[in-house]
């Protein structure tokens, strides 16, 4: 694998998760009260094989940039491998200058270097488990010149409606890529992830570039496949996946993997996820305390009663408080006597003056970081 290097690209523009992308780029959102989204590409990457990986910071580096670190959590090999966190020098005021070809060339000194032959692109708002071992192995068997990750989703309708959809035919050649409009139930998600050569990709973000100072790659690669230049191939994923495009997505890939069937999906003994540790005292449960089908993450005190919830490191719930369907985030505390249902706490905050906060599951609730209710 060492042919092949990666890129974690940067929260594109299309991605507006309310509240919790005030101050932090998707990549950086506390997941399952343990890790940070940005986790999963990583560790998919390094669990490949692939070790010298690019991550690309946009707005708001400053918490990414702390959670990553040199990369040591990761398994990477350090005489062979780096992790190297590259930031964007512009930062247009109109958000459709700001894509990822304009990313890439602001450090495409850094590309110019890299010695691997081929490169993967995963992005940092998705959350899924694979081998990009055996996608590149079936990249270069095929032939193609870009093999692109799709999900098969039958809720396409009504989700993933920021994400883009692929149309591929019986030789799984992708003929068009477009955006998902609704239209109908069934849908090939793209994954926002390729395989390709290294040339190849950078021919075509200095294609983008000529085009229109506002085209993506994603575009670029779909003007393509319109006009039949390349010869473009999908790889059909399976086993779990989330896309977090908006508050209501998070709310739903955290909620739903309080399911061991639906989490082993996602998590096995095999495919570690890698995220960077803290050590704290184990959570502290009060006599009167109730705690059933949740995750509670380690450092909190519980007194009163959670259901159905995520609870991060730290948090503490007070004496007859009820929390349910919600997610807490971490060293914020719920106070005596509150009752919540499918709320979304940001971290540091306290709820303690409000006795009620009650919201609908297909619309949750947020409460922002650090606010007093």
């Amino acid at each position: 694998m060492a042919k092949a290097f990666g890129i974690v690209t940067s929260t594109p523009r299309r991605v507006n998760v309310y509240g919790l992308q005030d101050c932090r780029p998707a990549g950086a959102f506390s997941f399952l009260g343990r890790y940070r989204v940005i986790d999963f590409p990583i560790s998919n990457l390094t669990n490949s094989g692939i070790e010298n990986i690019q991550v690309y910071l946009n707005k708001f580096p400053r918490s990414l940039t702390d959670h990553l670190g040199t990369g040591r959590q990761y398994n990477i090999n350090s005489k062979n491998g780096r992790l190297q966190l590259l930031y964007c020098n512009h930062n247009n005021h109109n958000e459709v200058y700001n894509t990822d070809v304009s990313d890439y060339l602001d450090n495409m000194d850094y590309l110019n270097l890299i010695s691997q032959e081929y490169v993967v692109i995963q992005p940092c708002y998705m959350i899924f488990k694979q081998d990009f071992a055996d996608v590149l192995e079936e990249h270069i068997q095929s032939g193609a010149d870009i093999s692109m990750l799709y999900h098969k989703v039958n809720n396409g309708r009504d989700h993933f409606l920021s994400c883009r959809v692929v149309t591929v035919d019986k030789d799984q050649r992708i003929t068009s890529l477009s955006e998902n409009r609704g239209n109908r139930a069934s849908q090939s998600v793209f994954m926002d992830s390729y395989v390709m050569k290294k040339d190849l990709f950078i021919d075509l973000v200095k294609k983008a570039r000529d085009y229109s100072s506002t085209f993506s790659l994603a575009q670029m690669i779909t003007k393509e496949c319109e006009e039949q230049n390349l010869n473009i191939r999908g790889i059909q994923h399976k086993g779990y996946f989330a896309a977090i495009c908006d508050l209501q997505s998070y709310y739903d890939a955290s909620t739903e993997l309080l399911d061991m069937k639906v989490a082993r999906s996602l998590f096995s003994d095999d495919w570690p996820i890698y995220t960077r540790t803290t050590d704290s005292c184990p959570t502290q449960v009060f006599e009167g305390a109730n705690i059933y089908h949740s995750l509670v993450s380690d450092g909190c005190e519980i007194e009163g009663t959670v259901a159905n919830s995520v609870i991060g490191r730290g948090v503490k719930i007070g004496k007859d408080a009820v929390v349910k369907n919600s997610i807490v985030l971490s060293y914020s505390e719920i106070g005596p006597g509150v009752h919540m249902e499918y709320q979304i706490v940001d971290k540091w905050a306290k709820v303690i003056k409000t006795k009620e906060l009650i919201a609908k599951p297909d619309d949750p609730g947020y409460v922002k970081t650090a606010d007093r209710l």
